[in-house]
C-alpha cells in the first residue's frame, strides 16, 4: 500500500490540489507502511482462523499518533490513509464525539445493570466489544484530553481495545506527554500515556507552513458593515477553509445538556451572534466551543445599546474563551469593534474585548496554534 498512498499523494501535488511538503511525504510513507502491516495482519488472521482459540493472539501492528501545529495537514493525511486502506472494518471519528458516545454507552450499561437487566457490573468490556464491532481500525481526529471523566475512563477502555486487536490512528495538536497537562489527579493518567506510546508510533508533523492560514492568504477576518457583499465574503472564507458550501450540524454536551452548532466542518464552527449571545449561555458553553473548534465564524454582530447589557456580557465571555484557546475568529459586524457597545453597564470590561478583537486580527495571533499558551 505504501506505493499506492505515495503515488496518490504525488498525483495530488502534480494536479495542484496539494503543495509539496517533505514533512507530509514522510508521514504519508509511515501511513503506507502501516497499511502494508494491516494487510499482512489480516492475511495472518485468515491463515490461522483458530489462533485466538488455540494459540497466543496475533498482536496487531502499532498505530500512529500524529501531532503538530494547526494547519499542517494532519487530518488531511489521515483521511487519505483512511479512504485508501483496505481494511474490512474501520471507523473515522472526531475524538470528542467518540468520547461522548462512550460515556453514553457506559451510562446506559450502568443504568441497565442497576435495574437488574444486565449481568456484571463493569461496563467497559461490553462497551469495548460494541466499538470493535464497528471497526478494528479506529482513526481519531483532534485527540485531546481536558476532561477528568475522559481521563479516568481512557486507560481501561484503550486497554480493552488493544487486547481486542484494535489499531488506533490519531491526530492531535499535542504531544502525548502533554495530554491532560495540569489536570486533576494527572498521575493516574500517566499509565495511559505510556500505553499509547507503546502501542502507537508518535510522529511529529510540523513545519513553517500553516495550510489553513494559506487558504486565507492575507484575507481580512473582520468584516463591516453588514450586507450582501459581507455575507458573500464570509461564505467564501467558509468554502476555502472547509471545501464545502455548507457544514453539518453538531451538538456539544455541556453540563448534561446539548449546545447546538448550526454548521461545522474540518474543525470550523459557524454561528450567528444570536446563536451564542442572545440565548442564556455561559462561560462553560463558550469554553466547550473553544475547546472543540480551531476556527469560529461569527456572523451578524449588531451594535448593542445599553439595554443589551446581557448580550454584551455574553459576547465578552465568548471572546475571552476564544482568545484563551487561541481560536481563529472570522466575524461580520455592523460596526468596528470599538463601536459595538459604546455605552452601558460593563463598558469597562468591554474595552478589553475590543482590544482582543483587534489583536485577534493580527498576523502574530493568527500564527498561534490552537490552545497555545
Amino acid at each position: 500500500m505504501g506505493n499506492v498512498l505515495s503515488d496518490y499523494y504525488e498525483r495530488l501535488v502534480a494536479s495542484g490540489d496539494l503543495e509539496a511538503d517533505p514533512n507530509q511525504r514522510r508521514v504519508m510513507d509511515l501511513f503506507g507502511t502501516l497499511g502494508d502491516q494491516l494487510s499482512e495482519h489480516q492475511a495472518a488472521l485468515r491463515r490461522s482462523a483458530l489462533a485466538s482459540l488455540f494459540s497466543p493472539r496475533i498482536r496487531a501492528p502499532n498505530g500512529l499518533y500524529i501531532h503538530g501545529g494547526v494547519g499542517r495537514g494532519k487530518t488531511m493525511l489521515m483521511d487519505l490513509f483512511f479512504h485508501q486502506v483496505d481494511v474490512a472494518s474501520k471507523q473515522r471519528v472526531h475524538f470528542h464525539e467518540f468520547m461522548q458516545d462512550v460515556h453514553s454507552r457506559v451510562h446506559e450499561r450502568r443504568q441497565a445493570h442497576s435495574k437488574g437487566f444486565v449481568g456484571g457490573g463493569d461496563p467497559i468490556p461490553p462497551v469495548a466489544d460494541d466499538i470493535v464491532r464497528k471497526g478494528r481500525l479506529l482513526c481519531f481526529d483532534e485527540f485531546q484530553v481536558t476532561d477528568i471523566t475522559d481521563a479516568m475512563i481512557l486507560g481501561r477502555l484503550f486497554t480493552a481495545l488493544f487486547e481486542r486487536g484494535v489499531v488506533v490512528v490519531a491526530t492531535s495538536n499535542r504531544h502525548p506527554d502533554t495530554l491532560y497537562e495540569g489536570g486533576l489527579n494527572r498521575a493516574l493518567f500517566l499509565p495511559f500515556i505510556a500505553m499509547m506510546k507503546d502501542r502507537m508510533e508518535v510522529v511529529s508533523l510540523d513545519g513553517d507552513t500553516d495550510y489553513r492560514l494559506k487558504h486565507l492568504n492575507g484575507t481580512p477576518v473582520y468584516y463591516t458593515p453588514l450586507g450582501g457583499s459581507t455575507d458573500a465574503e464570509i461564505q467564501g472564507i467558509w468554502s476555502r477553509l472547509t471545501n464545502s458550501e455548507r457544514g453539518e450540524p453538531a451538538s456539544l454536551e455541556v453540563q448534561g445538556r446539548l449546545l447546538e452548532v448550526p454548521q461545522s466542518a474540518k474543525g470550523v464552527a459557524r454561528f450567528s451572534f444570536a446563536d451564542l449571545c442572545e440565548r442564556p449561555l455561559g462561560v462553560a458553553d463558550f469554553l466547550k466551543v473553544a475547546h472543540n473548534f480551531h476556527t469560529v465564524i461569527l456572523e451578524r454582530i449588531p451594535v448593542l445599546g445599553p439595554e443589551k447589557r446581557n448580550e454584551a456580557r455574553r459576547f465578552v465571555n465568548l471572546i475571552d474563551s476564544l482568545y484563551n484557546y487561541k481560536v481563529k475568529l472570522i466575524a461580520s459586524a455592523a460596526a468596528a469593534p470599538d463601536a459595538i457597545y459604546p455605552a452601558g453597564d460593563g463598558t469597562f470590561e468591554f474595552a478589553r474585548t475590543v482590544s482582543r478583537l483587534f489583536e485577534m486580527q493580527s498576523d502574530p495571533y493568527m500564527a498561534l496554534g490552537h490552545g497555545a499558551e
